[in-house]
């Protein structure tokens, strides 16, 4: 009896192993989504080709899936299942400051650290207008080079959202604003196209350490998948179009959550 009873005992031992085994395989061979910034509608083949990689590299399911909004990313952070995000540092400042997840790799291009400047119109003195017209100030929403400059500027004072670094501009031309709040490398690019505008380095607040290019892992990826994910990236940098990818230092963080605390921006209840 003692024999038949300790048989049935070890038959359930290795019946519950194998179920237990079964279960982390499906765990860790899980659908990943990976996110991409609503911007990306226009580079839907580079989203594609950065999931093939990564998933070629791996031998994990990971899918491609273009935001429509901002609040979608953090959702998807915030459930149970897995993902990951591949967007700039103020979705970033957000997830760490909620602790949603783990920053793997950068894309390390030349431009991987930005910052925010202020446009104004030709022959005024910024200063005055930092000083005096804190509230017209324009800026794009949810940006680190926008919102958060601008509000870190202003001491939260800045208080004229638009959509983009392009509309911010506008409305500086058009008089809407008294001046505007933008990413830098995205005004040399584009200052041509504003000619009746000039650019001023706030101190203190345009300093290039804001991270960009970032790709982040939801902390329901478990440790040791994580880590597939991260060298696949790192030999993955012709599909995301980069030099180089690199693993990412963790610190670089610091600068826009700091700038958000100057601009009364919580992180942790940010409504976009």
């Amino acid at each position: 009896m003692e024999n038949k009873a300790m048989k049935k005992v070890f038959a359930s031992a290795i019946a519950a192993a194998m179920l237990f085994s079964v279960m982390l395989t499906s765990a860790s061979a899980a659908e990943i989504i990976c996110w991409f910034p609503p911007d990306w509608s226009s580079k839907t083949q580079q989203a594609q080709d950065i999931t093939k990689a990564l998933s070629d590299k791996t031998g994990l399911t990971i899918k491609p899936q273009i935001a429509i909004s901002y609040p979608e990313i953090i959702k998807a952070f915030s459930s149970t299942s897995q993902n990951l995000v591949y967007v700039g540092s103020f979705v970033q400042a957000i997830i760490k400051a909620k602790d949603l997840g783990t920053a793997l790799v950068q894309n390390i291009d030349g431009k991987e650290l930005y910052s925010g400047v202020l446009v104004y119109i030709k022959g005024r003195n910024p200063e005055d207008i930092l000083k005096n017209s804190p509230t017209e100030i324009a800026f794009a929403k949810a940006a680190s080079s926008g919102e958060t400059a601008a509000k870190a500027a202003t001491g939260g004072k800045a208080n004229l959202a638009r959509a983009s670094h392009a509309e911010a501009c506008t409305a500086v031309v058009t008089g809407r604003a008294q001046a505007g709040v933008v990413k830098n490398w995205w005004w040399e690019k584009n200052k041509d196209k504003f000619p009746t505008l000039d650019m001023y380095k706030i101190p203190g607040i345009s300093i290039e350490k804001n991270p960009d290019n970032i790709l982040t892992a939801s902390k329901s990826i478990p440790a040791d998948i994580q880590a597939k994910i991260s060298a696949a990236a790192i030999a993955s940098s012709a599909a995301f179009g980069a030099p180089k990818m690199a693993p990412f230092d963790q610190s670089r963080l610091a600068f826009p959550l700091e700038l958000m605390k100057k601009g009364h921006i919580d992180p942790k209840n940010y409504t976009f």
